[in-house]
Parts: structure tokens; sequence; C-alpha cells
């Protein structure tokens, strides 16, 4: 059951993708006022036939159907000599007779200094937010708390001592 299953998902999806790379399509451009262009013409919402992109080793002209020639050199605004026309001469600007009134002078200036030091304050002075003294609590003899200055006696057995000898207990 599985293996058919997998055979009918790799068959509907591979007979998608070779349906999808040599027929027709219709070219819709990736953003709007962006033209598809393909060889001079825009085929911006045409058909467009031909084994063209990275499906073939060959490159095949591609056909487009419904597009409409572009003009091949926009007019713009520069001046080249190979072109064999003459530049535009002089601005087209119009300069009003009655001009605004100049603006009145503005001067501002910035500077940046160090910020000056403190002056020290006395030696016997308490600070203003002194830290809170914590105090230790004492601890007596029996304590759990260690004592490295004096250490605690070892404990006593309470059968007493051995009458052979310390090396016979175990």
């Amino acid at each position: 059951m599985r293996v058919l299953v997998a055979l009918a998902v790799l068959v509907g999806t591979a007979g998608m993708a070779w349906a999808e790379s040599n027929g027709p399509v219709i070219a819709i451009p990736g953003r709007p006022g962006v033209p598809v262009i393909i060889n001079g013409v825009d085929a911006s919402y045409a058909v467009v036939e031909g084994d063209w992109g990275l499906d073939k080793g060959v490159h095949v002209q591609p056909t487009v159907y419904g597009g409409r020639p572009v003009e091949p050199m926009p007019p713009v605004g520069h001046y080249y000599p190979s072109s064999g026309h003459l530049p535009g001469y002089g601005r087209l600007e119009i300069e009003s007779a009655d001009k605004p009134k100049p603006a009145e002078p503005f001067h501002q200036s910035w500077s940046a200094n160090s910020k000056q030091a403190d002056p020290p304050a006395p030696l016997n002075q308490v600070p203003p937010y002194p830290p809170p003294v914590i105090t230790a609590p004492r601890f007596n003899q029996n304590s759990i708390q260690q004592n490295f200055g004096n250490p605690r006696p070892e404990p006593r057995d309470p059968r007493g001592p051995d009458p052979r000898g310390p090396e016979h207990r175990p």
C-alpha cells in the first residue's frame, strides 16, 4: 500500500514538472509596473512558446504571441556623439521676475568639554549612603560550625578503652 502511494505521488509531481518545463507559458510580471522583455518584445501577460531556459543545452528562439514591441532606444537626456543627434542647447527653466527675499543670517556653534572633577571628600566624613554592616553570629563549642582555630577533640568510644590496646579495635 505504501509503495502504491509513493508511486502515485512520484508520477503526479514528475508529470506536473515535465508539463511546465516544455509547454507554452503565460509570462506574468514578478512586480507591478516591471515588464517582461524577451528579445525586445514586451511579453507581459502574453503566451511564450519554445524550448528555452535551463531545460535544454541549445538555445531556441522563443515565440511571443500577443506581445507588443518596445521602442529600441528610449528618449533620454544624454548626448551620444555616435548617434548623430545634436544635444539640446541651454536649460529648460523659466526665471521668474519676483524672487523671494533672502533669508536672514543664522549662525550657531557647539563646543564640548570634559566634566570638571568633584572636590575630594574629607577622610573622616561618612558617605551619604553607607553600606549595611552585617555581623556574624557567635557559635558555641558544640555547634556544627567548623572552628579551624581550635579543632574539636576526637569523639570517645562509648565501649571504653580496649584492654588489648588501640591496634585491636576494628
